[in-house]
């Protein structure tokens, strides 16, 4: 058994996690460029933490240019073991309303301007993302919302769109009429595989802005709307974080659900055919069979 390392990925409107002792911001580099900001670590009652602005202190990144292979990469080489990824979304339900939190379990990747893989030519991997969220953390996740007073709906299907522009009218009714979306947001596709990918566990909690554009007494998205429910659900987030230590326990043992052993029978590539430069690159995702 080892200790966890929690990292929190803070989407819009969380920068910070109240509570940590003992922090430092530290800048890093990684084989595949550097992160969307210095990474702050602590201590939060006792378990060590990680957390890392998504856009960068001031919202310096789009979806489209945040670095998502550096980011994980670099809570992976702090010894990161599970991810708490937290962001805004719209909602495609009336029941599922601004302030309330969907735990997500299931993606529609839309997006198409992204690397995807730490893999690919001279290392060719393929991992399962059949269940792309790990039960065990949700589950953490659940109790410390509903112990903060958050409405949480468990389970929800994410749509993941390119953006920096929010859906057409017609897109908004497509995801949540002929697909069956739950939500929508920008972020959380490639970073789901990639954690996946590098044997993360990884939870997904999506903070409900809006209605997107489909709700007929809502009308389109309206960016001042969001912002003033996006500043309250930032202080719900921070809140819910600060009850996830105690919940995951002093000692973790291996995931229950493989997410920690997601490359166990994944690489294809013969030994002897690998690409040396790759194979370097993947030293912190891979280390542990490469």
């Amino acid at each position: 058994m080892t200790a966890p390392k929690i990292a929190v990925i803070g989407g819009s409107g969380i920068y910070e996690i109240d509570g940590l002792e003992d922090t430092n911001w530290t800048s890093m580099e990684t084989p595949w460029g550097a992160p969307s900001d210095a990474i702050l670590t602590g201590r939060l009652h006792g378990t060590e933490m990680a957390f890392l602005p998504r856009h960068g202190r001031g919202h310096i990144h789009s979806p489209t240019s945040v670095p998502y292979r550096a980011n994980i990469d670099a809570l992976k080489r702090l010894g990161c073991t599970d991810v708490v990824s937290i962001s805004a979304c719209g909602s495609f339900r009336e029941e599922m309303a601004p302030g309330d939190f969907v735990l997500v379990d299931q993606f529609i990747d839309r997006t198409f301007a992204r690397e995807k893989s730490f893999f690919g030519t001279g290392c060719v991997a393929h991992v399962s993302v059949a269940h792309p969220t790990c039960p065990r953390l949700t589950d953490a996740c659940e109790i410390a919302a509903k112990d903060a007073g958050i409405t949480v709906h468990k389970g929800g299907t994410y749509l993941a769109m390119e953006g920096p522009q929010f859906s057409t009218l017609a897109e908004s009714k497509m995801y949540r009429e002929s697909w069956g979306a739950d939500v929508i947001g920008m972020t959380n596709m490639p970073e789901a595989k990639l954690a996946r990918e590098a044997e993360l566990c990884y939870a997904s909690v999506a903070m409900i802005t809006d209605y997107d554009s489909w709700h007929p007494d809502h009308g389109e998205v309206d960016v001042t709307q969001i912002i003033a429910t996006l500043m309250g659900n930032a202080d719900k987030g921070r809140d819910m974080v600060r009850r996830l230590p105690e919940l995951l326990g002093p000692e973790r043992t291996p995931c229950p659900h493989g997410c920690d052993r997601a490359l166990e029978y994944a690489i294809l590539t013969a030994p002897e055919a690998r690409d040396p430069a790759l194979m370097a690159k993947l030293d912190a995702v891979a280390g542990r069979l490469l």
